[in-house]
């Protein structure tokens, strides 16, 4: 309930953030979410209501990610949106790895309904440190030619943008190859159970990935923006190789350290997701974001629902390996088409030095 919505609204819900003040549409969902999460917390609320109001929650999250993601490249410039694009990772990976441990501690002090109240007020909190501290950050007026086609604010602007766009085409196909890697993730706990390691094993294999991006962010930060550029194909198709060895079981020391440089190469989403903020025109920035959020998450829940099945039949690290290397090929493919893109005397006839920047 926490995924699919985000699948079936990010290219629809998204456009909110093109039409409104990139503030207003963040204040907006927060606020809002603060209600449905008060409401949760309500006694008594039936598991139906409890997954309305969740769903209700996850939608509203589409818009503000959006809104937030378009507005970065007003704040930031040049380099600086991909070291800030960076941080709210860097942030986004520590709350996976603090939240569930926070978050159980939460629930057993205060109770589910506690929780929740608490969960609720974090939405309220945010909504005003935005209100204080982010401008307004309004769209880009539309040109002519937009008010004559007033398509161009529409869902299939933004597939319409990425489908012409080759450049953004790949990156967008560079981004969804975590569908590959992310089944590590996904299996973790069947995985340390077949090796025999147990709760506390699988505690460490999940933690190995986010903890791994940390380091990879940091360590990226320090090479020069031209250099990330070439290294992301190479780093994709690394992220992808280094979970191949989990064919063959490994001790918990090697898998651990095999996923925690895994995750570190994986940290190229960060170069990744600023490439694609940047060569997106800003007037369907948004819409060109909400997109990409439908398509990542398509392909990471395809992949683990694929995944999970096949686990069935075959071990959990047969899978894993076998996931890595078709994104071993995937990749391979990907920083071909990327070396392409990037090539000024190869870009495709009428591309425009807009679709290309950044």
């Amino acid at each position: 309930m926490t995924f699919v919505p985000d699948l079936i609204g990010g290219a629809a819900l998204s456009v909110i953030a093109d039409r409104y003040s990139r503030q207003t549409v963040m204040v907006t969902a927060d606020l809002a979410r603060a209600a449905l999460v008060g409401a949760m917390a309500i006694p008594g609320l039936s598991l139906i209501g409890q997954i309305a109001l969740l769903i209700g929650v996850q939608l509203l999250a589409v818009p503000f990610g959006a809104a937030r993601t378009a507005a970065l490249p007003d704040i930031l410039r040049g380099d600086q949106l991909t070291v800030g694009i960076g941080l709210i990772s860097m942030t986004y990976q520590f709350a996976l790895v603090l939240g569930f441990g926070a978050g159980a501690a939460v629930v057993t002090g205060l109770g589910t309904t506690g929780a929740l109240l608490v969960d609720s007020a974090t939405f309220v909190v945010s909504a005003l440190v935005i209100r204080l501290g982010v401008g307004p950050h309004q769209p880009r007026a539309r040109s002519d030619a937009e008010r004559r086609f007033p398509h161009s604010r529409s869902i299939a602007a933004g597939v319409r943008l990425v489908a012409h766009d080759r450049r953004l085409r790949v990156l967008l196909g560079i981004a969804c190859l975590s569908g590959f890697y992310v089944v590590a993730e996904g299996l973790a706990v069947p995985y340390s159970a077949e090796i025999g390691a147990g709760t506390l094993g699988a505690g460490w294999l999940l933690a190995a990935n986010p903890l791994g991006t940390v380091v990879g962010m940091l360590l990226l930060k320090r090479i020069q923006p031209e250099r990330r550029l070439a290294l992301l194909g190479p780093l994709a198709v690394i992220t992808c190789a280094l979970l191949v060895p989990t064919w063959w079981a490994p001790g918990l020391g090697l898998t651990v350290v095999l996923w925690g440089i895994s995750g570190a190469a994986s940290a190229h989403d960060m170069i990744t997701n600023s490439a694609y903020v940047q060569a997106a025109p800003e007037h369907v920035r948004a819409q060109a974001v909400g997109l990409a959020v439908a398509a990542l998450r398509a392909s990471q829940g395809i992949a683990i629902v694929m995944a999970g099945l096949l686990a069935q039949v075959l071990e959990p690290s047969k899978v894993i390996a076998l996931a890595a290397l078709g994104g071993v090929v995937a990749a391979c493919a990907a920083t071909m088409s990327w070396s392409r893109a990037v090539s000024p005397q190869r870009a495709p006839r009428g591309e425009t030095d807009e679709s290309m920047s950044g």
